[in-house]
């Protein structure tokens, strides 16, 4: 499976990712209809931090399960090709229509726990979601339309700002920043940070 191959392959940023990136295998390995919701306990997932052309902003929505500013991404539903879903996940929740990926390498791996809620008006018991995110990229003048079944809101944020707008304290300390992190390491200190934020943003997030 090339997925596997992908996932091998991947160099992991931190701890998180690297405990993470061998659950994630081990499930791929062992578990039946990995790629399918008919595997209640857990399935793939594909996610995307959407940044704008000069790097410096990430686009956003506001989910309405978990009441939080996040990014966007969703199940695989049989959809084997993660990038493909990712970008369609993009599309259908926030209303661009041109939106390309920076890289097609994974940008970023976490094994996500899900709690109960109702969707649909039916209850979905809790599980966990192994999810691949992809760096893509968007334009700012590209009109924003939100998916009122999911969202109600769809908005651009500055780096910072994207961690600060999420009411999730996991994703707060272990997903956010990280991923701000690794698009300030891939500018090559173009973004006009103070020197002292920059290295405090490093270390906390671990990035090798």
């Amino acid at each position: 499976m090339k997925l596997i191959q992908q996932i091998e392959q991947y160099q992991p940023a931190n701890e998180q990712e690297k405990q993470d990136k061998a659950f994630i295998l081990h499930c791929l390995k062992y578990q039946e209809n990995i790629f399918s919701r008919d595997n209640p306990l857990v399935h793939m997932t594909a996610s995307a931090w959407v940044v704008n052309e000069a790097r410096t902003r990430v686009l956003m929505v506001y989910h309405n399960i978990y009441n939080s500013w996040s990014w966007m991404g969703g199940h695989a539903d049989g959809e084997e090709d993660l990038l493909a879903a990712a970008l369609r996940e993009v599309q259908e929740e926030s209303g661009i229509c041109q939106v390309r990926p920076v890289t097609e390498d994974i940008y970023s791996l976490e094994v996500l726990t899900v709690d109960g809620h109702v969707k649909h008006g039916k209850y979905v018991s809790s599980h966990l979601h192994l999810n691949v995110t992809y760096l893509l990229e968007a334009s700012e003048e590209e009109s924003l339309h939100m998916k009122p079944d999911e969202n109600s809101g769809v908005a651009w944020f500055d780096l910072e700002e994207a961690v600060e707008v999420s009411s999730e304290p996991w994703f707060q300390k272990w997903i956010y920043p990280k991923l701000r992190d690794k698009v300030m390491k891939k500018n090559g200190g173009t973004i006009k940070w103070p020197i002292g934020h920059i290295q405090k943003s490093f270390k906390d997030g671990n990035i090798e």
